[in-house]
């Protein structure tokens, strides 16, 4: 079977069982030393096991941007368990940093400067073990992606990958290498820079994978901070819990 294909059949196997999954995920914002910590070591593990890294003697991966305030670090659990993480950071022009503005600033600032507004998932990572049972998981977590970009109103979406994987990002999420794969610092393989016209391909991605939408309820969970809602909630989507998956429909509900 060639990977086309093999990539075809995990597309249509994952947007059946979506929903399904879905059901059994919470996605939880790290805020304390602990959670934050697991995350860090969970990126070591996962890194470590394909050769992305140099072993540490802390066992951990983080930098700089885990603690900027247009920055928020999800721990993706199933069924209660830690099995993926995602940082997502937000750049405009008010707050024009971000992991890839800062390697790819050659391409991004100059959109920034137009007054766009950037999505920059990173530090995409999940458990080695937990990936050869749900191989759904990969697009479970990027979801958050696709949350954050609904709610900021995102002008671009970005992805940074390896090139073997490129083709996938293309075929899959619709979005375009922008130059050949750099060094993120701390990492031994170079990543390339892809981005999408969010709005443009939104209904798209929608149709393709209909768990990838959100409702105005789990996007403020997620990425709305405000001190009157600091409490047990806060940070903690249960996706499905007292909100509907489907948004309004201009998605901005």
């Amino acid at each position: 079977m060639s990977s086309a294909q093999q990539g075809q059949n995990l597309r249509v196997a994952a947007s059946a069982r979506g929903h399904e999954l879905l059901d059994r995920i919470d996605y939880r914002l790290a805020e304390t030393t602990a959670e934050k910590e697991a995350i860090y070591r969970l990126r070591y593990r996962a890194y470590l096991n394909e050769g992305a890294i140099e072993p540490n003697a802390e066992g951990i991966v983080t930098d700089a941007h885990d603690e900027m305030p247009n920055s928020w670090v999800f721990g993706v659990h199933v069924d209660g368990v830690l099995s993926a993480s995602i940082r997502i950071s937000v750049a405009t022009p008010s707050t024009p940093t971000s992991p890839s503005v800062d390697v790819f600033s050659d391409i991004l600032v100059p959109e920034l400067k137009q007054g766009k507004t950037i999505v920059d998932p990173t530090r995409f990572v999940a458990d080695p073990d937990r990936m050869q049972r749900l191989p759904e998981l990969p697009y479970i977590t990027v979801r958050l992606g696709y949350v954050a970009c609904c709610y900021f109103d995102a002008d671009i979406g970005l992805a940074t990958v390896r090139a073997e994987h490129r083709a996938f990002y293309r075929r899959v999420f619709l979005q375009q290498p922008m130059c050949e794969p750099r060094l993120f610092p701390g990492l031994l393989k170079p990543v390339g820079l892809m981005a999408a016209d969010y709005r443009e391909i939104r209904e798209r991605v929608y149709a393709r994978f209909p768990f990838m939408r959100s409702s105005a309820f789990e996007r403020r969970m997620l990425f709305e901070r405000r001190p009157e809602l600091v409490g047990p909630n806060q940070g903690v989507a249960h996706v499905f819990g007292t909100a509907p998956i489907a948004p309004s429909a201009d998605c901005y509900a």
